[in-house]
């Protein structure tokens, strides 16, 4: 790992190791790396919603159903089975 020096005002600091002792978090670093794990999930979900949409607003639009769903389980476990060796 690498390490990050930030500078932060007492009453932030004061709230990280209330939360540390809180949460049940070891240190600080650790509490600081649930943050940003979170963010980083969060910023991966609006990429998909983004992604998402942008398929909806793309091309013809076509009637969801059970049998298109299944349809197209079955298409990605093909698509992704190991070939044989």
């Amino acid at each position: 790992m690498t390490t990050l020096n930030i500078s932060l005002p007492e009453s932030m600091r004061t709230f990280i190791e209330e939360q540390v002792h809180k949460g049940g978090y070891s240190t600080a670093s650790e509490y600081i790396r649930h943050l940003i794990r979170e963010e980083q999930e969060r910023a991966d979900h609006r990429r998909l919603e983004e992604l998402l949409l942008e398929g909806l607003d793309s091309g013809d639009y076509i009637q969801v159903t059970d049998e298109w769903g299944e349809q197209k389980r079955v298409q990605l476990m093909e698509r992704f089975r190991p070939k044989n060796k």
